[in-house]
C-alpha cells in the first residue's frame, strides 16, 4: 500500500470532519449562522414554507446546515477509517474513490457559489489532497 496516498486521503478526510464538525458546533451554539438582522430571524421562527406548514423556515434552515455537517461528518469519518483501516480495500474500489472524489467535486461548486472563502477554501484544499492522493496511489 502507498503511504502517501494513504497519507493524503487521510489528511482529505481529516480537513472536511472538522469542516463538518465546526459547522456542527456553529448550528447548535451560538449565532454564527443566524441573519444579522434580528428581524430577519424572528420572520423566519414565523414563516412556512410553501411545501408544508407542519414546519418554520427558521427550522427547516437549522435542519439543512445539520444534515449538511452529518454529511462532512459521515465522509470524514468514513473514509478516514477506510484510509486508515482498509487502505488496501479503500484503493482497490474505483466506485468507493470515484464516489469520494465526486462528491468533493459536488462540495467545491457548491462552495464556489454559495459559500463564503473559509469553509471554500477549506473544501478546495481537502479536494486537492484527495486528488493528490488519487495521483499518488496510481503511481
Amino acid at each position: 500500500m502507498n503511504v502517501l496516498a494513504s497519507s493524503l486521503i487521510a489528511a482529505s478526510a481529516a480537513v472536511v470532519l472538522l469542516l463538518g464538525l465546526v459547522h456542527l458546533l456553529y448550528t447548535f451554539h451560538g449565532t454564527k449562522l443566524h441573519p444579522r438582522d434580528p428581524q430577519l430571524t424572528a420572520a423566519l421562527k414565523e414563516a412556512s414554507p410553501v411545501l408544508t406548514r407542519q414546519t418554520t423556515m427558521w427550522k427547516v434552515w437549522v435542519g439543512f446546515n445539520a444534515s449538511h455537517s452529518f454529511g462532512a461528518i459521515l465522509f470524514g469519518a468514513v473514509y478516514g477509517y477506510l484510509t486508515l483501516l482498509y487502505g488496501p480495500f479503500l484503493f482497490q474500489s474505483r466506485f468507493l474513490l470515484g464516489l469520494g472524489l465526486l462528491l468533493l467535486m459536488g462540495y467545491t461548486l457548491l462552495g464556489k457559489f454559495y459559500w463564503f472563502s473559509i469553509p471554500f477554501r477549506g473544501i478546495v484544499f481537502a479536494t486537492l489532497l484527495y486528488l493528490g492522493g488519487l495521483v499518488a496511489a496510481a503511481a
